[in-house]
C-alpha cells in the first residue's frame, strides 16, 4: 500500500521580512483617469517612435550620399 504524503501548510501570500507590502494598494480609477493615462503613454510612445524615425532618416541620408560617391566614380 502507497503510503499518503503528508502536506506542510502553506501561507497563500507570504510576508516579506522588511514588513513592506510587495505592491501598492489597488486604487480605483475613474474612466477620464484611464483615458488620460493611456494618452499620455501614447504621446511617449510617438515621441520616441518619432526619435527613432529621425536617426533613421539620418543614417538614409548618409547612405544615400555614400552611393552618389560611388556612382559617381
Amino acid at each position: 500500500m502507497p503510503v499518503p504524503k503528508q502536506s506542510e501548510p502553506k501561507a497563500a501570500h507570504p510576508q516579506t521580512t522588511g514588513g513592506k507590502p510587495d505592491r501598492r494598494p489597488w486604487k480605483k480609477k475613474s474612466p477620464v483617469e484611464v483615458v488620460l493615462e493611456q494618452a499620455e503613454k501614447l504621446k511617449a510612445e510617438i515621441a520616441e517612435t518619432e526619435e527613432e524615425l529621425k536617426t533613421k532618416r539620418k543614417q538614409l541620408q548618409k547612405f544615400e550620399e555614400a552611393r552618389k560617391i560611388f556612382e559617381a566614380s
